[in-house]
């Protein structure tokens, strides 16, 4: 178990007094059986009014709704947590799911839904092609599989980080040969899918004391991963940045079918197009037992 104090700041400016619509901030982390929150808060200004709720995946969602012009805006969140996750976790797979094919119960099928469905369009079989590449035979071992995937994805793609919105297409990536962590993420969920596993994206946080990939010159950052349904072991993390199997230095934020779904911050203001001067990111995770 280890006490976790994350710091997540985030500034944008204006050349000018702009307004603001409402802002959908997914800044809490997930709360389970490996995480325990102690404290969480969310300061925004100028001056908001801030409302929570869930999403149909269970995240926690503030909309702030502001009332004021700014030329700036603050949105910082701080969370203390504990993490309890296992370095080397044992997954108690179901008989039936140890070997691949398998398949799932109508209900699970059911309540997976788009979480199997291909969000990306692979017309030239580009995809599908590289992620049958894993099957190594008829039967294959199914946590294998899934991690071989995984690390294919770090083996293909060179690590590249990206300031820039957005997330590159699975097919984009294959051909470009870099990405992000989101891109990375994206790539391993839609290949998942493509082999007929429910697959989900996940943002939150790397706590990273070993300066992994992914978080040059801090011990923490944004980051993105994913987790796949396995029938007996429930939802697997799989880390394909950094080659992880399980989540004890990983802090989930939000789980989403799209990773569109799960960005920290989401809004607009009301001013002209170049107004807008920039933004800045600041993120720090520290182990509150050293004094951070």
């Amino acid at each position: 178990m280890i006490t976790l104090r994350i710091h997540h700041r985030t500034i944008y400016r204006y050349s000018q007094l702009v307004g603001f619509g409402p802002h959908r901030l997914m800044l809490r982390p997930r709360e389970s059986r490996d995480l325990r929150l102690i404290s969480s808060k969310v300061t925004v200004a100028p001056s908001a009014v801030v409302t929570w709720a869930q999403d149909v995946f269970g995240n926690a969602v503030a909309i702030a709704n502001f009332q004021t012009m700014s030329d700036n805006l603050l949105i910082d969140a701080v969370a203390e947590l504990e993490l309890g996750a296992a370095a080397w976790p044992v997954f108690d797979i179901a008989a039936a799911a140890i070997f691949f094919p398998f398949q799932y119960s109508n209900d699970e099928w059911t309540d997976l839904g788009a979480l199997t469905i291909q969000q990306y369009p692979d017309p030239a079989g580009r995809l599908r092609d590289w992620a049958g590449a894993f099957v190594s035979g008829n039967p294959t071992d199914t946590l294998a599989l899934l991690k071989d995937l995984s690390a294919g994805v770090s083996a293909w793609i060179s690590y590249q980080s990206r300031d820039d919105e957005g997330t590159q297409s699975p097919t984009e990536t294959l051909e470009r040969g870099w990405g992000s962590c989101r891109d990375f993420a994206v790539l391993f969920v839609e290949a998942a899918r493509w082999l007929g596993f429910g697959a989900r994206v996940v943002s939150g946080y790397l706590y990273n004391p070993d300066q992994q990939i992914g978080s040059p010159g801090n011990l923490g950052s944004t980051h993105a991963w994913a987790e796949v349904y396995v029938p007996g072991a429930g939802w697997i993390t799989f880390d394909p940045t950094n080659r992880g199997v399980g989540g004890f230095n990983l802090i989930p934020v939000a789980v989403a079918r799209n990773i569109g779904q799960a960005m920290p911050v989401a809004g607009s203001f009301e001013g002209p197009v170049d107004a807008f001067l920039g933004m800045s990111v600041e993120v720090l995770v520290t182990s509150w037992n050293n004094g951070a």
